[in-house]
């Protein structure tokens, strides 16, 4: 799988010169997203079969500052799930390999009218697929 790239845009910068810290999050979602995409899930197609899955918490710890026209990859991997939830871990490398942050995102699987689904009962093959990436102990990356 490929580890998602991200490169840094002038309006994701402060007046510092430095990346706002609220576009880690945004690129967490864009990670997610190809990240489903790679394993075979991808968003459009979860959502035409009526699986929503909302951020329900997140958390970033910032290591090193990134500026404009910096390049950002992304790895994600599941770090647990238990059929009803979905944590997954980012790790946010600059081009020389450093760390810039690490960071995590809890996600509930809900239908069109916003109730839980059990995935293991109404898409088993999806819930197979995260059961085995959490448990494989393996970073998979997107």
């Amino acid at each position: 799988m490929d580890i998602y790239r991200h490169v840094v845009q002038y309006y994701e910068t402060d007046k510092m010169g430095i990346t706002h810290h609220s576009n880690y999050i945004r690129w967490m979602e864009e990670a997610r997203v190809d990240f489903l995409r790679q394993i075979g899930w991808d968003y459009a197609k979860l959502e035409s079969d009526g699986i929503i899955s909302p951020v329900i918490e997140v958390s970033c710890r910032y290591k090193r500052s990134t500026t404009f026209s910096d390049e950002v990859f992304i790895t994600v991997s599941v770090r647990e799930f238990k059929g009803l939830r979905l944590v997954l871990a980012y790790d946010m490398k600059d081009a020389e390999g450093r760390t810039v942050a690490t960071a995590e995102s809890e996600h509930c699987f809900v239908n069109r009218d916003g109730k839980p689904i059990r995935l293991s009962k109404e898409f088993p093959e999806f819930s197979r697929v995260l059961e085995e990436l959490a448990n494989s102990g393996n970073i998979v990356v997107s």
